[in-house]
């Protein structure tokens, strides 16, 4: 059985769509809409913030209902029976989140070429450089996109609390730069002139609404990440509400501070670097530093944010029939969607090359004027001038439509599944999805015509290829994957191991190795195989289903052709956090133990199984089967994860093992005699005692261990928080001491709670003041 575990909260959902948010729009069309209309630029931002909201509203009744990733283009094809609408969704999304990143990073562009890089740099006497001149437009935009590109293929591991790191100091730029415009004007100042500078240009309040709705699609991230949400019924909508509101918010000030710049009108009117400009003004040259620091890393965030929304999309298309097979094809060594990643990169580059590089003022054709078409009255001049402004209104374009599409499903999903449980219900349909569709499109009348009219060229061109082409079947048309989990064991307070396996090879090795202390420490045990297919951030659980079935069956038919000696059971999940899976899973079977192999890649899932797993913990290395523990080697040293592991010991003991404890007396200047008496009184059976004098107390064990063929059983040691170590210095000595000798050891961590990890924080001080007394 494959499962998904979810692994985001709302404080993570909420700061993916806020951080998704602010991003190049707010940098990059305060000063072009201050410009325009004054104060009145506020009215322009709720404007698009209620527009998004119609579609949010729609959003999170879907995501209620469909609690996966994809957003708007799942959402229509669980609606809609016609693949050629579901294909103009998928494909316009693509080009709308694709389009919203070439936005992002040629807009990045133009920052560093205003406040980054230099116009020309000085080589001594030599030489000068003219940077300006000699590197195109749109170039440090292109390479940007190159290199999220690698980083997405290649697979990341950021993690939620990371997220929330990120939004936080994307919230704290923009607070800067908002109370360096209060402290400069004073707060009554601000705010009276904020109140004089209200404009009655509807139609440019409109307009700026119009560019501005793309600030404001972050909502979507919430909803196309449901399927890693917990909850995702009740924590998506609150999500998506709650980053709305809050980014308009912070937008409101943004537009305060704005109307208060002691700048030129020109320097506002300069468009896509005027924030930077005015921070200067506010802050002077020390503030502009921070709030291009600010801008530049928030419009690259965002952007791999869209990156990896436009490439799930692509590869659920791929995996539904709707772009080439190799969109939904998993790396085998990345496990990401690379082709879809390729193919986004690539489309990325070319709308930055096109926009920016070549149909732009500043771009290989700005200036050449080679012809002058009328169309239909309408004067369209040859090579176009596009722009980032065309550019705007081309990603807008790609959301807005495929959005309307959405509420009109909204609709239709309410009469053709009428009985279909809505957890969350959308009041006032089909009112409210209607408003939806007539504001979305009301915008688009409002868009830069130049962006619209390539849009709409390069949306037509796609829907008549898929057309010609005629799309592939489904992969679930082509073959059902079906993982049984054989369950031998029975009763629900039986004992039982969980077993994660990294390796399908691994698996009989393990699962006889915790059969073995399973069945010392209970009758009718069972043990819980556990293959996890950890999730890049690039893959749609949805689309990696296969790899995970494989994997069960895989260690299925290794496990059915070895005599483990043990009822067990084997489960496939696919998750983004291995070490959160690992752990909830401890957590909902009751497990009485996890048994893992000692971390060699990935020290963080280590380090979350460890300080978080509601029980005991044992890390093995160096085993090929069970046999090793007939005879076992333990060291006298106390501590909490030694004792812990002493009932184990006398477990296997009264099962037969022979059991050998040495007392190590350190001779150099690190280390403390250790006392045996406390070991040997936990041991019920008789045992072989050894007395040793050496440098390291890991080399004696080893060496006691290799000479008397036995496997080596330590406790983790309770410095390990402070240490550079994974479980402690004595315990990664040891096995590293173990593995030079080929001695099988296994490391045992007592399940820690908050004052057990207070207490081992104060340990070190403890001993240090003990040893002056001394």
């Amino acid at each position: 059985m494959v499962e998904h575990t979810r692994s985001l909260g709302f404080r993570v959902a909420f700061a993916l769509g806020l951080g998704t948010m602010i991003a190049a729009g707010i940098f990059s069309l305060s000063g072009i809409a201050v410009a325009r209309i004054g104060s009145s630029a506020v009215v322009g931002f709720v404007i698009a913030a209620a527009v998004a909201s119609l579609t949010a509203a729609s959003y999170s009744e879907f995501a209620s209902i469909y609690s996966e990733n994809g957003g708007g283009y799942l959402f229509t094809s669980r609606t809609f029976e016609s693949d050629r609408l579901t294909y103009f969704v998928g494909a316009s999304l693509f080009l709308g989140y694709t389009g919203t990143t070439a936005f992002y990073l040629a807009t990045m562009d133009e920052w560093f070429f205003t406040f980054i890089i230099p116009e020309t740099v000085r080589l001594g006497g030599l030489a000068t450089l003219h940077l300006h001149a000699a590197l195109p437009h749109g170039s440090v935009g292109v390479v940007t996109a190159v290199l999220l590109g690698a980083l997405n293929a290649q697979g990341t591991e950021e993690s939620g609390s990371f997220q929330v790191v990120v939004t936080g100091a994307k919230v704290a730029v923009l607070v800067a730069f908002v109370g360096g415009a209060v402290a400069y004007a004073g707060p009554t100042a601000a705010a009276g002139e904020f109140a004089t500078q209200f404009s009655g240009d509807l139609a440019g309040i409109v307009s700026v609404a119009s560019l501005a709705f793309i600030t404001f699609f972050g909502f979507s991230a919430i909803a196309a990440s449901a399927g890693e949400i917990i909850e995702p019924r009740k924590t998506v909508p609150k999500a998506i509400a709650a980053s709305i509101v809050t980014v308009t918010v912070l937008y409101t000030f943004v537009i305060v501070a704005m109307v208060n710049a002691p700048v030129d009108e020109s320097v506002l009117r300069a468009g896509e670097t005027a924030m930077g400009d005015v921070a200067a003004a506010f802050l002077g040259p020390a503030g502009q530093a921070l709030i291009v620091a600010g801008a530049v890393f928030s419009m690259v965030s965002a952007s791999n944010a869209s990156v990896l929304a436009a490439s799930g999309i692509g590869s659920l298309m791929g995996d539904r029939g709707q772009a080439p097979r190799s969109f939904a094809r998993i790396h085998r060594e990345y496990g990401t969607p690379f082709w879809s990643v390729t193919a986004v990169t690539a489309t990325i580059v070319a709308l930055i090359v096109a926009f920016v590089g070549v149909f732009s003022g500043h771009g290989l054709l700005g200036g050449v004027d080679l012809a002058t078409l009328n169309v239909a009255g309408v004067a369209v001049e040859l090579p176009p001038n596009l722009g980032l402004n065309a550019l705007t209104g081309f990603a807008t374009f790609n959301l807005l439509v495929p959005l309307a599409v959405v509420n009109v499903a909204l609709v239709y999903s309410r009469r053709r599944f009428p009985d279909l449980d809505r957890p969350l219900r959308v009041p006032l349909v089909p009112l409210v999805p209607a408003l939806g569709v007539v504001a979305n499109l009301a915008l688009v009348t409002n868009l830069p015509v130049q962006g619209v009219v390539v849009g709409t060229g390069v949306v037509v061109l796609a829907v008549a290829g898929h057309l010609l082409w005629g799309g592939a079947p489904e992969t679930e048309e082509l073959r059902e994957v079906v993982a049984e989990t054989p369950t031998d064991g029975d009763g629900d307070e039986e004992y039982s191991v969980l077993v994660p396996v990294a390796r399908p090879g691994e698996a009989v090795n393990h699962v006889q190795v915790a059969g073995r202390l399973a069945n010392a420490r209970a009758d009718d045990p069972v043990v819980r195989v556990l293959t996890i297919t950890q999730l890049p951030d690039q893959t749609p659980n949805e689309v990696a289903r296969e790899t995970a079935s494989g994997r069960v069956d895989n260690i299925e038919s290794r496990l059915a052709a070895a005599d483990v000696g043990v009822d067990y059971e084997v489960e496939g999940h696919l998750c983004r956090d291995v070490g959160f899976d690992i752990v909830k899973t401890a957590r909902d079977t009751a497990a009485d133990l996890v048994m893992m192999g000692y971390p060699e890649e990935n020290r963080a899932v280590t380090t979350k199984v460890q300080f978080d797993s509601p029980c005991d913990v044992a890390y093995v290395a160096g085993f090929s089967d069970a046999e090793p523990l007939d005879t076992v080697c333990v060291g006298a040293g106390g501590g909490p994860h030694h004792e812990a592991l002493l009932p184990l010991v006398d477990a296997l003991a009264r099962h037969g093992s022979a059991v050998h404890v040495v007392r190590v007396t350190p001779t150099g200047e690190h280390g403390t005699p250790e006392a045996i008496e406390g070991t040997v009184a936990a041991l019920s059976t008789d045992v072989s005692v050894h007395q040793v004098e050496v440098d390291v107390i890991g080399d004696a064990l080893a060496e006691t261990a290799a000479d008397n063929d036995a496997a080596l059983l330590v406790g983790a040691t309770r410095t390990r928080e402070l240490r550079r170590w994974v479980l402690g210095s004595t315990a990664d000595r040891s096995v590293a001491a173990a593995r030079e000798r080929d001695v099988p050891v296994l490391v045992y961590a007592e399940s820690t709670g908050v004052l057990d990890r207070a207490a081992e924080l104060l340990f070190p001080v403890y001993r240090y003041v003990e040893k002056l007394r001394s």
